[in-house]
Order: structure tokens, then C-alpha cells, then sequence
């Protein structure tokens, strides 16, 4: 077991907090068009955070749980690059300035590591009480990946969200962005302005994948504290990565299909682990190192794919992947 002191999870979280902080003065204090060299630069400055994090946690804690870790972060990196797709959905669709881009990312970012932070407790404590409860995560795993893989060339219906829809039909909204307020007040009457709308869109989006991607986690790792640790550096980054990668998104056709792949994975070793502990010591595991490695290698085979299918055909395009068809195409 991984022993963590009180001291430890306090210098973390308050490293993330600061870390945020930052990302949210910045989004206030300057808001304007985030160009490659600056979405590099932050990029770069992200990963290496979360490398040193890594070496640091190794050095400290053993190569086992350095592994552990270092999975965990590829898996959450790698799924919050989906996240970025329908990002870019909401943005376009909602017209959203480039300054206020910003705002709205990092809004997303922490309502994420809350999200995150409440389902990482709830199910480290299912988990420790319930060992049956890997065979449930592992099945949900497969489930989402059989609907991402059947629903990989679609992008998710923003607009007809229901959050979204409750959200327009609970409070009036303005016409125009009225200068990136949330609330306004047009003759007296206060209205809320496209942003808060936005605001509901990704934090519905921050939900879904949370339940998605709290479950694949623990398939890597057991240790809340890695979880908690892997999801929150992936997260810290993506403000970034969105401004880096939105112009090169659609060139990435295969990941929903390697996702898929990578989340039925993790619940098949879900599956195995909650076998091999609740019904015989017989049954095999998958260990880390071979996880790790499996993401890897899926993760390169479907970006070369992609980068090589969009070279000879250019009008091929990437989804993000719906978890279900759009009503108009199930009837």
C-alpha cells in the first residue's frame, strides 16, 4: 500500500491550487488571443511539471508506483485530447471570442478537478468496501467504448443537450457576449449572456467525462493518491494544449476508434483483477508495465494512421465520438 502523509497531500494540492490560480489571474487580469508560441511555451512548462511530479514520486515511492503513476497520466492526457474536440465543438458553436476562450477553459479545467476530486473519493471508498465494484467500473469501461466506437465519426449534438436547453429555458440570454460578463442586466432585467451557457455546456461535458475517465484510471492504479495526482497535472495542461492543437484536431481521425480501444482494454483488466481476487488467484492479471505499453503503442499507431490517412485524402476529418447517435439518425 502506498502511504501518503497528511503533509504530502497538502504540498500537492496546494502546488495544483497555485498552479490554477495562475491560469485564472492570467484569464482576468489579460485577456487576449493565445498564439502557438505562448500555447507552446505553456505546453512544454505543463509537461515538464508533471514529468518532474513523476520523477519526484518514483525517486520517493519506488519504480512501481512511478509506473503507476506515468500510466495513469498517459491514459488522462490522452482522453482529455477527446475532451479538447468537443471543446472546440462548443466553442465553434457558440461563437465564442478568442479572448474569452481562455476564461472559459480555465473554468473548465477547475470544475473538472472538483468533479474529479468528489468521484476519486467516492470511488476509492467504493472500491476498498466493495471488491465487485471493479467488475461494475470494467463493464461500464466496455460499454463506453462499444458506444464511442459505433459513434466515432459523430460529433456530440451541443445545442440539444438537455443541460443546455434547461439552462436557456430557465433564464433569458442575451444576444452578444456584453464583454465576457456571465450575468448582465438589460433595462432593469437581469439576463445571463452566451457565456453562461457555455459554462453549462462544458460543465456537463466535465461530467461525462468524468465518469468516464475516473473509472479507466483506477484500472492503472488502486492509490487515490495517484489518481487524484494523474488526473490533475493531465487537466493542468489542457488550457494550453487547446490552443496549441485546436488547428490540428481534425487531422487526428483514428483516436476516437484508439480510445475506444484503450478504455475496453482497461475494463477487460478491470475484469481480470476483480476475477483474480474475488473468484480464483489463478486467473491472470495485466501488469502495469504491459498496460502502460499497450497505451503507448495504440496511442502511436492511431496518430501515425491518422496523419498518414488525412496526407492522401485531405477531406477525411476527425470526430470527438458521441456516446449515442442523434435522435434524427436513430429513427
Amino acid at each position: 500500500m502506498l502511504e501518503i502523509s497528511g503533509l504530502t497531500w497538502a504540498t500537492t494540492i496546494g502546488v495544483i491550487v497555485a498552479l490554477l490560480a495562475v491560469d485564472l489571474v492570467l484569464a482576468a487580469w489579460r485577456p487576449h488571443r493565445i498564439g502557438f508560441r505562448e500555447a507552446s511555451l505553456w505546453s512544454v512548462f505543463y509537461i515538464l511539471v508533471a514529468i518532474g511530479f513523476g520523477v519526484w514520486f518514483a525517486s520517493a515511492h519506488g519504480g512501481g508506483f512511478g509506473a503507476e503513476y506515468f500510466a495513469g497520466y498517459i491514459v488522462e492526457k490522452s482522453l482529455s485530447v477527446d475532451n479538447l474536440f468537443v471543446f472546440v465543438i462548443i466553442m465553434t458553436t457558440f461563437l465564442v471570442p478568442e479572448e474569452h476562450q481562455h476564461k472559459v477553459l480555465t473554468f473548465g479545467i477547475v470544475l473538472a478537478l472538483i468533479m474529479r476530486g468528489i468521484f476519486i473519493a467516492v470511488g476509492a471508498t467504493l472500491l476498498s468496501l466493495f471488491s465487485f465494484m471493479f467488475l461494475l467500473f470494467g463493464l461500464l469501461l466496455i460499454f463506453t467504448a462499444v458506444q464511442l466506437f459505433r459513434h466515432r465519426d459523430e460529433d456530440p449534438d451541443v445545442e440539444n443537450n438537455v443541460v443546455v436547453k434547461t439552462a436557456r429555458k430557465l433564464l433569458p440570454v442575451t444576444d452578444d457576449y456584453v464583454g465576457g460578463k456571465i450575468f448582465t442586466r438589460v433595462d432593469g432585467k437581469r439576463m445571463a449572456t452566451p457565456l453562461f451557457v457555455v459554462l453549462v455546456a462544458i460543465g456537463g461535458v466535465d461530467l461525462l467525462f468524468a465518469l468516464d475517465s475516473i473509472p479507466a484510471v483506477f484500472g492503472v492504479t488502486e492509490e487515490p493518491y495517484i489518481v487524484f495526482t494523474a488526473n490533475a497535472f493531465a487537466l493542468l495542461g489542457l488550457r494550453a494544449l487547446f490552443f496549441l492543437v485546436k488547428g490540428l484536431l481534425d487531422r487526428l481521425v483514428y483516436l476516437s476508434a484508439g480510445l475506444a480501444i484503450i478504455l475496453a482494454f482497461i475494463g477487460v483488466k478491470l475484469i481480470l483483477h476483480w476475477a483474480h481476487v474475488d473468484i480464483s488467484a489463478s486467473v491472470p492479471e495485466i501488469p502495469t508495465p504491459v498496460s502502460l505499453g499497450v497505451i503507448i503503442t495504440i496511442l502511436v499507431v492511431v496518430t501515425v494512421a491518422s496523419l498518414i490517412k488525412t496526407r492522401n485524402d485531405p477531406s477525411a476529418k476527425a470526430h470527438p465520438g458521441s456516446l449515442r447517435g442523434h435522435r434524427d439518425e436513430d429513427k
